[in-house]
């Protein structure tokens, strides 16, 4: 590493005694880069076997990269923890200004162990950790209000973030997310959940530290190939123009767009909801995370009269992109692009995921079409497709929990659907709700086999959509999926935005890690990708993680995929391949 690199400080919190560190670890990053190769490693040292995942051991690792605040579109930061919506790996990502702030306040990662006994936040700046009382934060119902009142008493403006929970994380939804800056998140895995059992409402994170590079001139001809290529990629054209909206309309062409709970894989009306269609109708404005050219976060302005009021009116600003728009839009049979953004912000301001969110609910909703659950249950709820102000109810029932079904709904499709019935359709893979594509083995098999269960693990879904003749055989599929997923931790590990894949070749990768002091081929990479996947893999299996234990929903098996019909013998076979390849 470079001398003095700031990268290879550790800050450890102690929420227990108010307590803090810092330990230089370049041995955690000469090794294993950052983001995410780093991540596990510390919760592989500071994560009890078996720990419960509330329990006040149960640490919580944020980590950034060697290319975070020098070069386009590495932009994210990693959380990593263990996931009470699982019971093993949790690891989220989030864009905005958290890993710029985390690296220029003078730290690679942040390990957060402990509970307090009264809510606090945290706030991280000029190389001291303080810790405010938050006991006037904890109840207030919208995440943003938090963040409202601690930018007006905390310093930093311009440089800093702001991470916090909503009142999901307080009451321990185990798919609770966290809120940073005003647009982005932690999603998924219940990241949130983990904050309120710490009684951790916030983290504020300011910093100004220089970042060193290896020759400035190499640094600025890396920086201009980069930029030069994001601006002129068609691909990232897309994504500031319509963001990943754009995949409504053609995955409802070829029938891999999930639609009330997967009975269906195509939409009567999905035009009025897509981006195209929200383009025109509601988009406000685009923000871009930090050091990124693109704008890829669309941003919509809902415009509503106040009630007796004719001539004064709301305006909303709430951002949207494909999987809130597949969850909560097209799985709930919402076509109204309205009520879909009203729904999405109830959603956003009780701090919750998304697209579990909008699972939970389709399975609900069928439940009380099949009778498995009354209206006894649903706290007088009548769910229906479509009826978004009902769900706008059962949203804060999820929340607020005030009977044993929503505490039931509360934890995840895969549990309330062990308790009422009906996991045939109960759509969650590796205990985690699906991702919103259908278009074919290789989508269901890369959330069943990645290692977050997750549709950023690897791009199943675009395998999907460029088929072969021959089609590749289950065990070729795995193996593809497998390689993608390794080549994903050096470029989580740095950490680059995924949507920047395709710019961030070996190549780009190698000349970027030269001008940041850590020097690596093409073989030493793939080499620390196998590395780190490994790694994750043996973190989910010390924690009970079973292949042969992995549930598939019948209900993939009934709806025709944009290949159709999915053949579960071939999903079995590759499930038997996927385990000697990692076990074997």
């Amino acid at each position: 590493m470079i001398p003095n690199d700031p990268l290879q400080n550790i800050l450890y919190i102690d929420l227990s005694r108010n307590r803090f560190r810092v330990e230089p670890r370049p041995d955690l990053f000469e090794k294993h880069l950052g983001g995410t190769g780093v991540a596990i490693e510390l919760l592989h040292e500071t994560c009890p076997a078996g720990v419960d995942p509330y329990a006040p051991e149960a640490p919580i690792i944020l980590a950034t990269g060697p290319l975070v605040g020098l070069l386009p579109l590495a932009s994210k930061a990693v959380a990593m923890f263990k996931s009470p919506h699982t019971g093993n790996l949790g690891e989220s990502h989030a864009g905005g200004r958290t890993a710029v702030a985390i690296r220029e306040a003078g730290y690679g990662a942040i390990v957060i162990q402990g509970a307090s006994s009264l809510p606090l936040y945290l706030v991280i700046s000029d190389g001291s950790v303080r810790f405010r009382d938050a006991t006037t934060l904890w109840g207030m119902r919208h995440a943003n209000t938090a963040a409202r009142v601690i930018r007006e008493h905390e310093s930093g403006a311009g440089v800093r973030t702001i991470m916090r929970i909503g009142r999901a994380g307080e009451n321990l939804v185990s798919y609770a997310c966290v809120k940073t800056e005003t647009y982005r998140t932690f999603g998924r895995l219940g990241l949130g959940a983990v904050f309120g059992s710490k009684k951790l409402k916030a983290i504020v994170v300011a910093g100004k530290h220089s970042l060193p590079v290896t020759d400035r001139r190499a640094y600025r001809r890396v920086y201009d190939q980069i930029y030069q290529a994001a601006i002129a990629s068609p691909l990232m054209k897309k994504y500031h123009d319509l963001g990943t909206s754009s995949n409504v309309l053609p995955l409802n062409a070829i029938g891999g767009l999930p639609v009330r709970n997967l009975q269906a894989a195509c939409l009567e009306d999905a035009t009025r909801i897509s981006g195209e269609g929200l383009a025109e109708g509601y988009l406000g404005r685009r923000l871009a995370c930090a050091h990124c050219p693109v704008g890829c976060i669309h941003i919509a302005a809902l415009r509503e009269p106040y009630a007796n009021e004719p001539y004064f009116y709301k305006t909303t600003m709430i951002s949207y992109d494909y999987e809130p728009l597949y969850a909560l839009g097209t799985m709930l049979g919402i076509a109204d692009p309205a009520d879909f953004l009203r729904l999405l912000d109830v959603v956003e301001s009780w701090g919750l995921d998304a697209m579990s969110t909008g699972v939970v609910l389709a399975w609900a909703t069928e439940a009380l079409e099949r009778g498995l659950i009354s209206t006894q249950e649903t706290s007088g709820l009548p769910l229906s497709w479509g009826d978004a102000a009902t769900y706008i109810l059962a949203v804060r029932n999820i929340v607020e929990q005030p009977n044993d079904f929503y505490r039931a709904l509360a934890r995840g499709v895969e549990y309330a659907s062990s308790v009422y019935g009906g996991q045939e359709f109960a759509l969650a893979f590796g205990g985690n709700e699906m991702p919103g594509y259908h278009t074919g083995p290789a989508a269901h098999l890369g959330w069943l086999l990645g290692l977050r269960h997750s549709h950023l693990d690897n791009a199943g879904y675009s395998i999907d959509q460029k088929p072969t003749d021959p089609p590749p055989t289950p065990e070729a599929l795995v193996d593809a999926l497998m390689k993608e997923e390794q080549w994903r931790q050096i470029l989580s590990s740095l950490v680059i935005c995924f949507f920047a894949r395709g710019i961030y070749t070996p190549e780009i990768v190698q000349a970027a890690l030269e001008v940041a002091g850590l020097p690596r081929d093409a073989a030493a990479l793939e080499q620390i990708g196998e590395s780190i996947y490994r790694r994750k893999y043996a973190f989910k299996v010390r924690e009970g993680f079973s292949i042969e234990h992995l549930r598939i929903p019948q209900r993939i098996y009934e709806t025709p995929s944009s290949l159709g019909m999915l053949d579960e013998e071939f999903m079995r076979r590759a499930l038997v391949h996927a385990k000697k390849r990692l076990e074997g």
